[in-house]
């Protein structure tokens, strides 16, 4: 019975990191939906001046990091 309870936990957790982008910003933990099941930008540090990156990189845009760093406060000009 444990063993079935990890195995259930542990799927889980798998399922979690291959779908969500987990992003670390200044004040709070952001979670945002992958557009694709994969392990490439799982875990985002966004804090400071690093929030421009966001917005350089493709996966994350397809997810919707744009309307978070809006969120955030955070304006950049053309």
């Amino acid at each position: 019975m444990k063993k079935l309870f990890f195995l259930i936990i542990l799927a889980a957790c798998v399922y979690g990191v291959l779908s969500y982008h987990f992003i670390l910003m200044d004040s709070s933990f952001k979670f945002l939906k992958k557009t694709h099941m994969t392990l490439d930008d799982t875990f985002v540090d966004a804090r400071g001046s690093k929030k421009a990156e966001l917005l350089l990189n493709p996966a994350l845009l397809k997810a919707g990091a744009r309307d978070l760093v809006a969120k955030d406060s955070l304006t950049i000009g053309k």
